[in-house]
């Protein structure tokens, strides 16, 4: 393909006082020399590093998985069997529920001790995490399931957890028993104590 003098005057035309760049300011420099973060920055990387902190309790190093059809299950010693299997088939009201389909990982094991700790502080004795599980029968184990079963057992506000009944989510939902704050407590005694009298 060959140009014709009428098309190079039309580019000229075009292009105008359009100079190419010196070659210095073509490249990036690779000897330049990085400047030290700021203290405002240096405090930022502090706080957001002593967040992830508070929550590092909960373990995400190897978890051996669930099988994805096996029940999860834990109660602490002293808790009545009674408790456990009314839990199970979700004699309770639901007081609170937490949702973490489809969340990353990390993201789960952040919103968790938050979840735990404010119902624990509200008096809420059962709650209901949904995290979800394979739907077919050869689905590979729910990772986020079986860290689950983990990290619950590492709150002392947590004395049993169960799957679900299917009308509640199945395996893709675990019911969480929490304990009695001393605030219940002291309350359950003043009202024994009232109707004695």
């Amino acid at each position: 393909m060959t140009h014709s003098a009428h098309e190079d005057q039309d580019f000229s035309a075009l292009m105008g006082d359009v100079r190419p760049l010196r070659r210095s300011t073509n490249r990036a420099n690779p000897g330049a020399r990085r400047s030290r973060p700021t203290e405002a920055q240096l405090a930022r990387r502090e706080s957001a590093q002593a967040e992830l902190a508070q929550d590092s309790f909960l373990s995400d190093d190897f978890v051996e998985l669930l099988p994805p059809y096996d029940p999860v299950a834990f109660c602490r010693d002293g808790i009545q069997q009674g408790v456990v299997d009314r839990l199970r088939h979700g004699g309770y009201s639901v007081q609170s529920r937490l949702h973490l389909l489809r969340r990353p990982l990390a993201e789960c094991r952040r919103m968790l001790p938050p979840f735990i700790h404010e119902a624990y502080a509200h008096d809420l004795r059962s709650i209901l995490i949904v995290h979800g599980r394979g739907q077919e029968i050869d689905s590979p184990a729910n990772v986020l399931r079986s860290y689950l079963a983990k990290w619950l057992a590492q709150f002392e506000e947590v004395q049993a957890y169960v799957s679900a009944q299917q009308a509640d989510g199945g395996l893709g939902a675990t019911w969480v028993m929490l304990r009695k704050s001393e605030r219940a407590k002291a309350a359950n005694r003043e009202r024994q104590q009232k109707r004695r009298g």
